[in-house]
């Protein structure tokens, strides 16, 4: 196969069904390309006690500075019903000038791309003028607990340090050259267990009806508004995701209800001033005596995600002037500059070096027949390549 082509990379990433946690394959093709070219690459199996173990891959080239990383995942989530897709979904199969297949969007056709532009960069110029490396990981679509932590961990650790890194996630929502992701919103959990007093719903007077109190509680979380949004991010936005009893009786008055939530939030706040801000409006709540005439305050404990994902924004001109000028050059699109969408591993890598996120077009992703037209393979591959050139020219001046 030619690594320089796109299309024959994600072929054989594609072929591998590296559903999380499973290799499947990908990271040893994605070896097998990448140690031709240079690149001395290391396995590195990630374990924490009841999680799935996960093997990662470290591939880097050169050794001295500017260093920019790779950042991804082969890892793809479940393709659901079979027999739904057009196309066997590790097949890689091409109809109509789309290659079919899950993870062709998400996020393997993004590493395809740029193993393509940096076989082209090598072909053409030789090996960049600084170091360039690959972190990819096994488990983006699982926990990510095995993966881009511990890898960057243990890169650390080696001593390996980084200017500025690229994610290749699909970021494009319509076509190519339309986003590219400077920042991500912050994501925290919270999980609220209301105390009643079990009792028939022909007594309720015996009783205290907890979904009384979660009605309250739940409103007040939402209202009102917690901001306006700022320069680079949309407002903070809560939603309450779930009520539960527990109760299958409808002539029983429960004993307890749980709440949860979930806040996605802007660089107006921070995890500890988030949680301030909600605990206050929950005590607030739990004397609201509206749904409960006559009642004690509401009784509630409060437990919090673990590993809340925290706020961050990309300022790094030379990360960010060299991607914008290359979609822009390949494609004639300005980008805009957003940080809209979900998590991503880019909440690790931002603790180590500034980090930008740029790839397909993410319609299709986790959807039945996932794919990818082959002309955004190639055109990709050519942001890359220009990109490529562009940040070492910079980096180094």
């Amino acid at each position: 196969m030619s690594v320089t082509d796109p299309v024959e990379n994600l072929r054989a990433l594609i072929r591998c069904p590296s559903v999380t946690p499973a290799e499947g394959g990908a990271l040893s093709v994605l070896q097998d390309i990448l140690t031709p070219l240079g690149f001395a690459v290391e396995r590195v199996t990630a374990q924490d006690g009841g999680t799935p173990d996960i093997e990662n891959l470290y591939a880097r080239l050169g050794i001295s500075g500017p260093h920019l990383m790779f950042a991804g995942h082969t890892d793809v989530v479940p393709v659901g019903d079979e027999t739904a897709w057009t196309h066997a979904p590790f097949a890689a199969e091409i109809d109509g000038g789309e290659m079919f297949g899950r993870g062709a969007v998400d996020m393997k056709g993004g590493i395809a791309c740029f193993v393509a532009a940096v076989a082209r960069h090598i072909e053409k110029h030789g090996a960049p003028k600084g170091s360039l490396s690959f972190l990819i990981t096994g488990d983006e679509e699982g926990p990510a607990i095995n993966g881009t932590v511990k890898l960057l961990e243990w890169a650390a650790e080696k001593g390996e340090r980084w200017d500025a890194a690229l994610v290749g996630e699909p970021t494009n929502p319509e076509q190519l050259g339309d986003m590219i992701k400077i920042g991500r919103r912050g994501s925290i959990s919270g999980f609220v267990t209301i105390h009643g007093v079990q009792g028939h719903v022909a007594y309720p007077h015996l009783a205290d009806n907890p979904l009384r109190a979660a009605t309250a509680m739940a409103q007040a979380l939402m209202v009102p508004p917690l901001d306006a949004g700022t320069e680079n991010f949309p407002p903070t936005n809560l939603e309450v995701t779930n009520i539960d009893t527990g109760n299958t009786a409808t002539n029983v008055i429960p004993a307890k209800a749980r709440l949860a939530f979930n806040v996605r939030f802007n660089d107006l706040w921070s995890v500890e001033s988030l949680q301030a801000e909600l605990l206050r409006r929950l005590d607030a709540a739990a004397t609201d005596a509206d749904l409960r005439p006559g009642r004690d305050p509401i009784r509630y404990d409060i437990t919090w995600s673990e590993r809340p994902s925290h706020v961050f924004l990309t300022r790094n001109d030379a990360l960010i002037s060299s991607l914008s000028g290359a979609v822009e050059a390949v494609t004639g699109r300005v980008p805009s500059l957003s940080t809209t969408g979900g998590t991503s591993d880019a909440r690790f890598i931002k603790d180590y070096c500034p980090v930008v996120e740029f790839g397909l077009v993410g319609q299709t992703m986790h959807m039945v027949d996932e794919r990818v037209a082959l002309a955004d393979l190639e055109t990709l591959t050519r942001i890359y390549e220009t990109f490529l050139e562009r940040w070492f020219a910079h980096a180094a001046a």
